[in-house]
C-alpha cells in the first residue's frame, strides 16, 4: 500500500474497530447482557466510519479533551489532526446510572441493531454554542447540524468501542458500500498511485462531471465517493444517484477510469469544515487528493462559495496527506458551446448556464424540465422518474385521505 498515500494518524496504518469471527459472535452475545444506549443515525454511522477505519486512528468516542481541542483548535489532546468533533451523548439520567471504567451496548435507535460495546471512560458536559459557533460559523438553529448538535442529549460520553456492526449498509448498498482496506486495494489492482476523490450528496450534473474530468486529466483515476447515510428532506435517495452514477460513468467516462464507493455518514453541513473531515476520511480510503469545488459541504447561505477551499490554507502544514484539488466555479457556456470555468470562460452571465444540485433538485420536483445542457439526457431521465413515483405517492394519499380508504 506504500504507492498510496498512507493513513491518517501517527502510526499511518488503518485502524478498524470492526470485530471479526469468533470475538465478534461472543461480543454481540455479551451486548445483550449489558446496559443499552440508544444512539441516533449520525453517531451510528460515526461508530460504523470507526468500525471499519474510514476514521482512522480515532479508538473511541472523543473525551472531554479531545472535543476541546478539536472544536477550538482542530487537533485531540494527542495533537493529531482533526476537524470537526466525533461524540456520542445521553441523557443525564442515564449517563448518572453509568460509572466510569463500566461498558455499555450501543444501539441504534432507529433500526435497533446493537452498534458497539463501549467502555466509558469519561462523562462530561459540552457548551454546545460554542461548538456550533467554531464547526459551523452559526449558532443559527435553522442550520440542519446546529439543531443536530443543539438537539443532542445533555451529557456526552467518552471512550473506547469495540465496533459490533455496519447496520444495514453493506446488503442495501452492496454494489457502493465499501470500506477503506477494499478501496486501496482496487486502487493498488488499478495501478493507480494518484487519486482524486468527489464527494458528492446529489446526482451527478455537467460541473460534476467536469469536475471529474478535470481531475481525470492528471491524475490516475477517480473516486465517485458518496454519502448513502441520511440527508436532509428533499435530497435525493441513494439508490436514485446510484443509478445515476452507473449510467454516467458508463456512456461518458473511459472504461476502468472511475471507482464508484459508498460511505455510511449522516451529512452535517459543517461547509469548510466538513471539507476537511472529507480530506481526512479520504486518506485512509487511499485517496491523494479530494476534489473542492463550488459550496462543497454547504448549506443555505452560511458560508461563502469557496470557504471550503480556503480552509486548507489555514491549517498547519502536514496536517494532511490527502491534497485538496481546488476548482472554481463551473458552468456550461453556451458561447464557448461546453463546460467552462470563470478562469477559462471570458463571457457575460447572460451566457452561462450554473449548475447546481439545488436548483435541479427544486426544477424537477416543481413539474419542470431543466435545460438540456443541465445533465446527460440519460441523467435526466432517470431523475424524471423518481419524481414521477413521488408524485403518485402523494396522489394514491390524497386519494386515500379522500375516500376514507
Amino acid at each position: 500500500m506504500d504507492q498510496l498515500v498512507r493513513p491518517h494518524g501517527k502510526d499511518k496504518e488503518l485502524k478498524p474497530l470492526l470485530l471479526q469471527g469468533e470475538e465478534l459472535a461472543d461480543e454481540r452475545e455479551r451486548a445483550k447482557s449489558l446496559k443499552r444506549l440508544q444512539i441516533t443515525s449520525r453517531e451510528t454511522g460515526d461508530a460504523i466510519m470507526m468500525g471499519i477505519g474510514g476514521f482512522t486512528p480515532l479508538a473511541g468516542f472523543m473525551d472531554s479533551a479531545d472535543w476541546k481541542g478539536v472544536v477550538t483548535e482542530m487537533k485531540m489532546g494527542d495533537g493529531t489532526f482533526w476537524p470537526i468533533p466525533v461524540t456520542v451523548s445521553a441523557t443525564a439520567d442515564d449517563a448518572k446510572a453509568i460509572k466510569e471504567g463500566q461498558e455499555v451496548t450501543l444501539t441504534d435507535e432507529e433500526t435497533g441493531t446493537d452498534m458497539a460495546i463501549m467502555t466509558v471512560t469519561e462523562k462530561y458536559k459540552i457548551d454546545k454554542e460554542l461548538e456550533c459557533k467554531e464547526v459551523f460559523r452559526t449558532a443559527d438553529p435553522e442550520h440542519p447540524g446546529v439543531a443536530m448538535v443543539m438537539g443532542q442529549e445533555e451529557v456526552n460520553l467518552g471512550g473506547t468501542i469495540k465496533v459490533l456492526s455496519e447496520s444495514y449498509f453493506p446488503e442495501e448498498f452492496a454494489d457502493v458500500y465499501m470500506r477503506p482496506a477494499e478501496s486501496r486495494q482496487k486502487f493498488i489492482e488499478h495501478g493507480w498511485k494518484t487519486v482524486a476523490a468527489l464527494q458528492l450528496r446529489n446526482p451527478m450534473h455537467r460541473s460534476h462531471e467536469y469536475l471529474a474530468k478535470i481531475a481525470l486529466e492528471t491524475l490516475d483515476g477517480l473516486f465517485i465517493h458518496q454519502l448513502v447515510g441520511k440527508l436532509k428532506p428533499g435530497d435525493i435517495p441513494a439508490d436514485v444517484r446510484v443509478r445515476c452514477i452507473e449510467t454516467l460513468v458508463e456512456k461518458y467516462f473511459v472504461k476502468d477510469s472511475v471507482i464508484q464507493g459508498g460511505y455510511p455518514l449522516d451529512m452535517r453541513y459543517a461547509g469548510p469544515r466538513e471539507a476537511l473531515l472529507h480530506a481526512v476520511f479520504r486518506q485512509n480510503y487511499g485517496c491523494s487528493h479530494l476534489i473542492v469545488g463550488r459550496d462543497h459541504a454547504g448549506v443555505g447561505n452560511y458560508y461563502g462559495p469557496f470557504d471550503a477551499q480556503k480552509i486548507f490554507d489555514e491549517i498547519p502544514p502536514g496536517s494532511l496527506e490527502t491534497q485538496p484539488l481546488k476548482i472554481d466555479w463551473t458552468f456550461y457556456c453556451y458561447k464557448c458551446r461546453g463546460m467552462a470555468s470563470m478562469k477559462t470562460c471570458p463571457h457575460g452571465k447572460e451566457d452561462r448556464l450554473l449548475l447546481s444540485g439545488t436548483v435541479l433538485r427544486k426544477t424537477l420536483s416543481e413539474g419542470g424540465d431543466p435545460p438540456e445542457d443541465f445533465s446527460r439526457p440519460e441523467v435526466l431521465a432517470l431523475l424524471k422518474e423518481y419524481y414521477a413515483t413521488l408524485e403518485e405517492k402523494v396522489e394514491v394519499k390524497l386519494h386515500r385521505a379522500a375516500t376514507g380508504a
